[in-house]
């Protein structure tokens, strides 16, 4: 499914910005780590078709970062990813409580 982990060269600068500081390893590292479900990103300026989902994941350092994506034609679109805070944290874990 990686393979099909599309990123941008515009997300690859996001990515790296200081207030991100995210390696596109560690994005495929959540993916791979993550046994959970994803989150439909529900704001209206993020509404896009199909719709950007989101999850918290998991780098294989421990690291928890907040991964936002489309998926779309069999392929992974990156929207952004950056490190999680505790609000997002908190809405995933108590969804993830509830699908149990």
């Amino acid at each position: 499914m990686l393979e099909h982990l599309i990123v941008s060269q515009d997300i690859r600068d996001k990515l790296l910005r200081s207030d991100h500081d995210v390696k596109e390893d560690e994005v495929r590292e959540c993916f791979l780590n993550h046994d959970g479900f994803y989150l439909e990103d529900t704001e209206e300026e993020h509404a896009t078709d199909p719709p950007t989902e989101w999850f918290i994941g998991e780098t294989d350092r421990g690291r928890l970062l907040k991964i936002i994506f489309v998926f779309r034609d069999g392929n992974l679109y990156l929207k952004s990813a950056y490190p999680a805070n505790p609000k997002s944290q908190q809405i995933y874990n108590d969804l993830k409580q509830k699908q149990s």
